[in-house]
């Protein structure tokens, strides 16, 4: 049987590697990098959508959106034209994989467990949740567009100088203290390999509805989260926290998702932790123990 083609944008970000190393045997993936392919060339894309006759587009590119890299002025712009090159050449596809975010529910005014109801009760006012909102509405009225609205998500390859989890990891690797950049805020992280089974899971089939939150059983907060660090590592190593009291927790409610996944097994945040610290120290090399301190997420 002919392998289905998949076009994935973000190849070399985070979760782009995830999908790639763990699909890549399975589906033939297109993965071109920013150098061979601008997603902010109109007529680049649709030439390239057009010659390649893709079953599935997976977009998960993006400028900018975190500290470490808060984008251009322009991000909302770029990130735009990027997602409608993609969204305006449908009729050449089979359907489209938007990474959406949490973000989009507004961050201002985050309610713990947001299902995806709460979409556009509120818009938000940063540029990269304004942006993806924008996608969200156009979605909304396509035909065969879904949005993944994942919240958290750890795993192999994510930036550990502005991710938490990862940061942690490095930090317990060399004995430093874990740091909590600003509050104790309340998460729904997502193992890396859980979103990349969720994401095929819509490759093979059509989804009821148009949203789903990307998002676990359960919430963690940081704190607890870098004593289940201790604990995988078996050490005692000092949590800060820089500013006392709670953020706005960030969570979402996964109700919708499980009615298409009745059988999905999230992977525990202790399972999670642990596999991810053996990856972490198997690639000690590869961590630059200054960037560690810099605290940026």
């Amino acid at each position: 049987m002919q392998k289905k083609k998949i076009f994935l944008t973000g190849g070399n970000g985070f979760i782009g590697r995830n999908i790639q190393e763990q699909l890549a045997s399975e589906y033939e993936i297109f993965a071109p990098k920013s150098s061979e392919l601008d997603l902010v060339d109109t007529t680049a894309v649709e030439q390239f959508i057009k010659s390649n006759n893709f079953d599935v587009v997976i977009h998960g590119a993006n400028t900018g959106g975190h500290r470490k890299s808060p984008g251009p002025d322009n991000m909302a712009e770029l990130n735009l034209k990027m997602f409608f090159n993609l969204a305006r050449c449908n009729k050449y596809f089979g359907k489209m994989i938007q990474l959406g975010s949490g973000a989009e529910y507004c961050k201002e005014h985050y309610m713990p467990r947001m299902k995806e109801e709460y979409f556009d009760t509120y818009m938000p006012s940063d540029s990269y949740g304004f942006y993806k909102y924008v996608c969200s509405k156009y979605i909304k009225n396509s035909e065969n567009i879904i949005c993944l609205r994942v919240f958290g998500c750890y795993g192999k390859y994510e930036d550990y100088e502005v991710r938490f989890i990862s940061n942690a990891i490095g930090k317990s690797i060399f004995n430093l203290p874990i740091t909590i950049h600003n509050k104790n805020v309340v998460f729904s992280y997502l193992y890396a390999d859980d979103l990349v089974q969720i994401i095929q899971y819509f490759i093979e089939n059509n989804g009821k509805y148009k949203f789903y939150n990307a998002t676990p059983d359960w919430t963690d907060d940081l704190i607890s989260i870098a004593k289940k660090m201790n604990q995988v590592a078996g050490k005692d190593l000092e949590i800060k926290v820089n500013n006392p009291g709670m953020g706005r927790e960030y969570s979402g409610d996964n109700s919708r998702l499980k009615t298409e996944l009745p059988d999905i097994k999230f992977t525990t945040l202790e399972s999670g932790i642990k596999k991810l610290y053996v990856w972490y120290e198997q690639n000690k090399d590869s961590i630059d123990k200054e960037k560690l301190i810099v605290d940026r997420y």
